[in-house]
């Protein structure tokens, strides 16, 4: 379980490595085009029950921490789904990941 820190305060946002990778690339993506938003997400089960938003600018810290000290390999359509949900209203909606079944 990753972790993302924003800003000086607050508590840090929990998040399973793998879709904290997707995410990572993401939110830099969008950040390194100088470029505003929301990201949201469901609280975990072990987590007070909701959901949480918050706003991402450029201007504020933010740091990945990843448990695994391996990048895994990505799935370019998670992060297209991701990027598509950022560029939208409602900002980043952080969303399971969708795998490819082959068809017989």
């Amino acid at each position: 379980m990753g972790t993302i820190q924003y800003g000086g305060a607050g508590e840090a946002i929990h998040i399973d490595d793998r879709a904290l990778a997707h995410l990572k690339v993401a939110i830099a993506t969008k950040l390194r085009r100088n470029e505003s938003f929301t990201l949201s997400w469901v609280h975990h089960d072990d987590d007070v029950r909701g959901r949480s938003t918050i706003w991402l600018h450029p201007s504020i810290p933010l740091r990945f921490t990843f448990d695994e000290p391996e990048t895994p390999q990505l799935n370019v359509k998670w992060i297209e789904d991701l990027m598509h949900s950022a560029n939208s209203s409602g900002g980043i909606q952080l969303i399971d990941e969708m795998l490819e079944t082959p068809t017989d």
